[in-house]
């Protein structure tokens, strides 16, 4: 009797673990009318919890196309999607999902962690992701979270894993530390420099990079999250103004000509990586209003106006121009 319960307990765990590998070798895909245009605003659609890509068209209007992938992170740019996905199970498993103009799943990589961001170079040529790998939020400091952020160059198909062997500069001098994370990487027009966020020591630096010499450089303090303009004159970013609060960040944007920053009209806590609709307007998803879990605004990115809600029950904006 024992024996053939243990029998019927093994042929049920296979065929659990069959179907859970069956499930995560899935492709992740769009419907075939459902692809990258330009003119639209690509987003990731929480609505009733779905949480598939869908889009409207960036010059207005409030009618949804849906059908797209389904995805934790989204980001499109230059022909190139990203998705980030977490699948269920024991460990959940994460992955990226490389797309192409059509949204078809052109590869995946097996991660650890939680996604939480996601960036394409204007070519689509240059991807990047982050996964919390320790803890669920930066909220509180650098000793409650690590982080892995991972560069893909899609034309040689180089991967970089994990970018905090990259040598760093601060205050002109070589750094090292075993404290040191990244996040939250903007790629310029030549996909070759890239901006980032480094935390040491309980602070936060802006960072400029090289691809081609794999450098480092410490701009500023206190930036978090930078979004490189279209121009690629300005870098929108979140700074820390109240530490230690629930509401600590607020919406900046850096002129990288003068060095000199701006707040924006968005007075809320805005915890996300801000993306340019154009080189005017900056989208970004709050918590959501009437029970939705997260809603996309906009707001002007010369410090005038006010903030707008532009997609209800909406996050990762991304716009294809």
């Amino acid at each position: 009797m024992a024996v053939a319960a243990a029998a019927a307990l093994l042929t049920a765990v296979a065929v659990a673990y069959t179907v859970r590998a069956a499930h995560d070798a899935q492709p992740v895909s769009a419907t075939s009318k459902f692809a990258l245009d330009t003119g639209k605003l690509y987003f990731r659609s929480t609505q009733a919890g779905a949480g598939r890509v869908a889009r409207l068209p960036l010059s207005g209007g409030d009618r949804r196309t849906t059908g797209g992938p389904s995805c934790e992170r989204f980001y499109a740019a230059g022909g190139t999607g990203l998705c980030l996905l977490r699948r269920p199970g024991i460990p959940p498993k994460s992955y990226a999902v490389v797309l192409n103009d059509r949204l078809r799943e052109q590869r995946r990589i097996a991660l650890t962690g939680i996604p939480n961001r996601a960036r394409v170079s204007a070519s689509g040529r240059m991807l990047s992701w982050t996964m919390f790998t320790t803890g669920d939020s930066y909220a509180g400091g650098s000793s409650t979270f690590s982080t892995r952020t991972s560069i893909l160059d899609t034309r040689t198909g180089y991967l970089i894993k994990n970018m905090e062997e990259i040598p760093l500069t601060i205050d002109g001098r070589r750094y090292h530390s075993p404290d040191v994370n990244y996040w939250g990487v903007t790629f310029a027009r030549d996909d070759n420099r890239f901006y980032a966020t480094v935390s040491t020591k309980g602070k936060t630096y802006l960072i400029r990079g090289d691809m081609r010499k794999w450098s480092a450089t410490a701009l500023r303090e206190n930036v978090e999250c930078p979004s490189l303009s279209p121009d690629n004159t300005r870098l929108a970013f979140k700074k820390r103004v109240r530490g230690g609060t629930s509401d600590p960040w607020r919406l900046y944007v850096l002129d990288l000509r003068t060095m000199r920053e701006r707040p924006l009209a968005e007075r809320r806590n805005v915890d996300d990586q801000a993306a340019w609709l154009d080189d005017g307007t900056l989208a970004y998803a709050l918590p959501g209003r009437e029970g939705r879990k997260q809603d996309v605004w906009t707001v002007p990115a010369d410090g005038s106006g006010r903030p707008e809600l532009r997609v209800p029950g909406a996050s990762s904006p991304a716009a294809v121009r």
